[in-house]
């Protein structure tokens, strides 16, 4: 089955009458693996009837979830286009990058005092994954992998829920829209000794350490990403 028959086979499920809220969160949810998982390209326009149809339920509940994704910056609308899913620009990319350091220097410091010796070693394995992971098909850009496990384990290792949600709701859904729509694999082959160092740090409860190995990890791959997008 393919990706996309797939997410649209996962839209078509039947959701249960809202109760608090429960049937808006399912649909944001929806939304966002249809756009992430490249169902809309950047820049296309939705239909709110057609996609209500396509997801199964009301007007209300949709409109709900797109509000949010406009909030998280997955979608954006304008006056005549109407809600579009967001394209993200070279300078979009390198604010979110800075935002990014910023944001998982922080997780990992925090980290560092909270982590538990059993979530240390689902790093160190998570690390192993990356080592022992076959190139895979280009369409493998689109899905979350180890590395985004990696990072994914540091921010709720924070014990931050603030901060992870940032980092997961809005920084790493950008960062994997913006991989989409350029068709970009991440690169880990320079990262996994930076990896290492940062476990490293977080095992020996080091946050200064810690934050200093995730600020130049990011730096490096900031760099990188940008030479990439911009050549």
């Amino acid at each position: 089955m393919s990706t996309k028959n797939a997410l649209k086979k996962t839209a078509k499920k039947a959701v249960a009458p809202d109760e608090g809220g429960v049937l808006t969160d399912h649909v944001v949810d929806q939304l966002e693996q249809l756009i992430l998982g490249g169902r809309y390209a950047p820049g296309e326009k939705l239909r709110e009837q057609s996609l209500a149809e396509e997801l199964g339920v009301s007007r209300g509940p949709l409109r709900e979830a797109i509000r949010t994704l406009e909030g998280r910056r997955l979608l954006e609308r304008t006056p005549r286009a109407g809600v579009q899913v967001v394209g993200v620009s070279l300078a979009d990319l390198e604010q979110i990058l800075i935002t990014r350091e910023a944001l998982e220097g922080m997780a990992a410091r925090q980290a560092a005092e909270s982590m538990t010796v059993a979530e240390v070693n689902a790093l160190r394995q998570t690390v192993s994954g990356l080592q022992s992971r076959p190139q895979g098909a280009p369409g493998a850009v689109f899905n979350s992998g180890p590395d985004n496990d990696f990072h994914r384990l540091i921010a709720r290792g924070s014990r931050n829920r603030w901060l992870e949600n940032l980092l997961v709701k809005d920084v790493y859904s950008l960062l994997r829209l913006y991989r989409m729509q350029a068709a970009r694999r991440p690169d880990v082959t320079h990262s996994l000794a930076e990896h290492h160092a940062i476990i490293d740090h977080i095992h020996a409860r080091d946050g200064e350490g810690a934050e200093s190995a995730m600020r130049a990890h990011l730096r490096r791959s900031r760099a990188r990403m940008l030479k990439a997008a911009s050549g």
